[in-house]
Formats: structure tokens, C-alpha cells, sequence
């Protein structure tokens, strides 16, 4: 069995989910494999599900029992740890840029966008506002965030890719109701960043300061988060969909150089194959994912929105104009938390 390097990062917690008796990533005396699938805070609960949806099919499939292990945390660091040598077989991150970090460490083969269906992104989500049940605070729209009497709670664009949808979501509020002034919009963004109470390293971090210690007023979060939170408390809080979101599209990749070197490439590829297939889109929808077979995503039109006004990764440019423009060293966002 080949070592598993599972690396512990302050912003990181990896779970282990067994779905059969696996004795590693090579084939065992029986056949036995083993999986590594490095992943974002909030899809805990989903892939813990999924995991044993596909190591049944596979079990069907090839007659192998199979391990997963998960391991979560913020996008921008689990992207760091697989560079630095965690030896994921599969990436499942919050965003695309994340997964090209790993592409120009050459990890991962170009063209790995177009692998799978829908650039990539079996599944999408949205940014929405997490409030305490009663709303107080009366919250109803990002211009509420900014009001002195509000304390907010999200994590940082700097490690969470969450975090950096959910600054993208804001700044298309503040562009769109100041006439895209941008002085006025970097305005608007540093009032809301100075309300922030707590900037977590990850969604799911910022989800237990909020849930669990009861800190600030509001949550921005997925749409997904924000609904495991009202599941689990569903008289404790409510959800405020904002005039304006954005469409949060986490992508997914074979990490090529692990698996090929692991002997996992057909495994590997299969597994995130396998999340375009119908149960697992229902299983998503389910875990508060949107599915992007719109077929399935209709049979949850009672649970989403699917009427927000939403703007998109391409209304900036896309992935690498955005990172340089709000998030490098130095960008957008370092400038306006540091004044």
C-alpha cells in the first residue's frame, strides 16, 4: 500500500470513510483498493454519501472492495497541500483556479476542464445569507451588511475559495448599485469587510463560528452550507436569498501524476465520472448541491431559487483575470483589508 501523506494544516481536517476493507491504492491480495480524494470544507456529508454509492457500483463493476479516504478544508490550502506532496488521486475543489495551481505544478493535464461535463463541475451552488430565526437584524440585501449595527461572518478569500465567491458575489452588488464606479464600489466592500467579525480560514470554520459559538449576525455562505445549518437547527435560523448572487461552480480533476503513478488512472477518473450519473445527481441535490443535469436540478425546483439574479465567473474576466485583480499579493482585497 502506498503511504498516504495527509497533511494537518491549521485550516484542514481529514476524515476517514471506509467504504470496504481496502489494503491500499494498489490491488491488494484481494483486489483491494484504496482512494484519495481531496476536497473543500462544505462537501463533508456529500462525499461520505457518494462514497458509498460509487464503491458499490465499483464493487459491481471490477469485483474490488475500495477505501475512500476524504480530507477537507479550505480550497486554496487543500490546492497547496497536494503541490507541496499530498498524493490525491482525485481533486474535488471549490473553484477552477485552485485546480489550475495544481495543473501549473504539473500535477495535472492540461485540458482537464474538459474532461468531464459542464467544464468539469458536476454539481454548482450559490452565495446566500445564513440569519438567525426572527432576522433581527432585518437583513435582507448586501447594502445591509454594511450598516454599523451588523456583524459578519465569512471566511478569507486568501485561503477559502468559498470566501472568494462569496467577495465576487458582494463586489457585483456594490459595482451594480454604484454604476460600476469603482472607487465607490472598494467603498462599499471595505465597509462590509470591516463588519467582519471573524474571517475564518474556511466555509466550514466560518459555519461553526457562527452555528456553533454563536458569533456575529449573519453568515455569508454556499447555499449549500447555509442549508445543512437549518437542517440540523431548523428553528434557529433562516435564509436570505441577496437581489444579486453569483453561480459558485466547484470544479473536480484526476490528479494525473498521483493516479498514474498510484495505478489508480481508470479508478480515479471513474469515480468523478460517476457524479454525472443520475443517482448521484439526485444525491447531490439531496446534499443541497444544485445538479448540473437540469433534468434533475427541475425535481428540486421546490427546494432552490432557480430564478436569482445571478452573475457568473465570466463577468470577470474569468478565474486568472480574477485572481489577479482581487486576490493575489497585493490585489483588490489585500488593499482594501489592510486600510
Amino acid at each position: 500500500m502506498k503511504k498516504k501523506m495527509v497533511w494537518i494544516l491549521s485550516l484542514s481536517l481529514c476524515l476517514l470513510m471506509g467504504c470496504g476493507k481496502g489494503s491500499g491504492s494498489e490491488a491488494g491480495q484481494d483486489g483491494d483498493r484504496e482512494l484519495l480524494n481531496v476536497s473543500y470544507d462544505p462537501t463533508r456529508e456529500f462525499y461520505t454519501q457518494y462514497n458509498e454509492l460509487f464503491c458499490a457500483h465499483w464493487k459491481a463493476e471490477m469485483g474490488q472492495e475500495l477505501t475512500v479516504t476524504q480530507s477537507h478544508g479550505g480550497s486554496g490550502s487543500q490546492a497547496r497541500s497536494v503541490i507541496e506532496g499530498n498524493e490525491a488521486d482525485v481533486v474535488t475543489l471549490a473553484l477552477a483556479h485552485d485546480i489550475t495551481a495544481i495543473e501549473e505544478a504539473e500535477l495535472i493535464d492540461e485540458g482537464w476542464m474538459e474532461e468531464f461535463e459542464n467544464d468539469s463541475s458536476p454539481y454548482v451552488s450559490t452565495i446566500v445569507f445564513l440569519v438567525r430565526k426572527g432576522n433581527e437584524k432585518n437583513i435582507q440585501d448586501w447594502d445591509d451588511l454594511v450598516r454599523d449595527d451588523v456583524e459578519i461572518i465569512t471566511p478569507n478569500p486568501k485561503t477559502s475559495g468559498g470566501a472568494c465567491w462569496n467577495f465576487l458575489a458582494a463586489w457585483a452588488y456594490g459595482q451594480r448599485q454604484n454604476g460600476n464606479d469603482e472607487e465607490a464600489t472598494r467603498l462599499f466592500m471595505k465597509k462590509l469587510y470591516q463588519n467582519v467579525l471573524v474571517l475564518d480560514s474556511g466555509a466550514r470554520g466560518a459555519t461553526n463560528t457562527f452555528v456553533e459559538n454563536a458569533q456575529g449576525d449573519v453568515l455569508i455562505a454556499w447555499e449549500n452550507e447555509a442549508y445543512l445549518s437549518m437542517r440540523e437547527h431548523p428553528d434557529e435560523y433562516e435564509i436570505v436569498a441577496p437581489s444579486i448572487s453569483i453561480l459558485a461552480q466547484p470544479s473536480v480533476a484526476v490528479v494525473d501524476s498521483n493516479a498514474k503513478m498510484h495505478g489508480m488512472e481508470e479508478l480515479a477518473h471513474e469515480y468523478l465520472a460517476y457524479l454525472y450519473c443520475d443517482e448521484a445527481q439526485r444525491l447531490a441535490g439531496e446534499n443541497y448541491y444544485r445538479p448540473s443535469n437540469e433534468k434533475i436540478l427541475q425535481e428540486f425546483s421546490d427546494q432552490f431559487d432557480l430564478n436569482m439574479n445571478l452573475v457568473s465567473i465570466d463577468d470577470f474576466g474569468g478565474w486568472d483575470e480574477a485572481f489577479k485583480t482581487y486576490f493575489d499579493d497585493g490585489a483588490v482585497f489585500d488593499q482594501i483589508y489592510a486600510e
